[in-house]
């Protein structure tokens, strides 16, 4: 049986994307936030807050959870391409999930994701190969966190969690 919690397998950790494999993931991460609406189109309250495993979050968290998440991407690249391996600040996901907003009407995270990734991908596009070789310092992780590694991970998480959506739908029927 597959682990509902990895619809789509363990994140990404390799080496740093070549410049061919990040031009193929910018245009994933641009076109993410499409996918993921497509995932949650045409749900009703109801669906939305309906968890998509057993112990796991409603649907409804799970469509800010991705903007929040990749706003602290955004902002953690941000930080390493102006400042030299900046340590950054972990938050408490749970924490954030349980929070009003997090209950709230999607279309406004959605909207949110929407302007983040075309903001992010701009971004991404612009930078030099030595901008690619910047990082930051995850206080959990045993190594500072490359760019191109960081953007790997977001894509991947990005499509983690359509997948926990998409999937969900396809055993439910909705």
């Amino acid at each position: 049986m597959t682990d509902e919690r990895y619809p789509i397998g363990p994140a990404p950790h390799g080496s740093p994307p070549t410049p061919a494999e990040r031009a193929v993931l910018i245009a994933a991460l641009r076109a993410l936030p499409g996918e993921f609406r497509a995932a949650l189109n045409g749900l009703t309250d109801a669906q939305l807050n309906t968890p998509y495993r057993d112990g796991g979050w409603t649907l409804r968290q799970l469509a800010h959870h991705v903007p929040d998440s990749h706003l602290n991407a955004y902002i953690r690249m941000k930080l390493a391409l102006t400042e030299d391996a900046p340590v950054i600040k972990p938050y408490d996901e749970g924490a954030w999930a349980a929070l009003p907003d997090s209950h709230g009407d999607i279309r406004v995270s959605l909207a949110l994701l929407d302007a983040l990734h075309a903001r992010w991908a701009t971004l991404l596009d612009g930078l030099t190969d030595a901008q690619w070789t910047r990082a930051f310092v995850h206080p959990d992780a045993p190594a500072p966190v490359p760019l191109g590694a960081a953007l790997a991970t977001y894509v991947w998480h990005g499509r983690h969690h359509t997948a926990h959506v998409t999937r969900w739908r396809a055993r439910t029927g909705a």
